[in-house]
């Protein structure tokens, strides 16, 4: 379940690269605003570079890196929701929704050991 929650992570970063690239395309359709559309490709980029990070360091067991990653996944969940809502963001919410459930499940193999006292 651990290496699903891995690949599901390294999807959804490869989906921002994807939609980032698109945003930086469409920059010339609208020179009016090629600020937020550099703006936004600049967080997609940003969003998918933390989650390939964490795709390769969550092996690690290290408690920050599996934080990170749990707190982007669930800021891609929330943030659509605050945009006016079409099928790919739905898809994308549930993507990484997905991706959010099977880390928290597979915890135990991201997260280091307990020491009882």
């Amino acid at each position: 379940m651990a290496s699903i929650a891995r690949y599901l992570i390294l999807l959804t970063s490869a989906v921002l690269t994807f939609f980032g690239l698109g945003t930086i395309l469409r920059i010339g359709g609208r020179p009016e605003m090629v600020v937020w559309y550099a703006f936004y490709a600049l967080i997609m980029f940003v969003d998918g570079a933390i989650l390939l990070f964490g795709f390769f360091q969550l092996k690690k067991q290290n408690k920050k890196i599996y934080w990170l990653t749990f707190i982007v996944l669930l800021f891609n969940v929330i943030m659509p929701i605050f945009d006016q809502i079409g099928m790919i963001d739905i898809l994308f919410m549930l993507l990484n929704l997905a991706s959010l459930l099977i880390l928290y499940f597979s915890r135990k193999a991201f997260l280091p050991a307990q020491i009882e006292q």
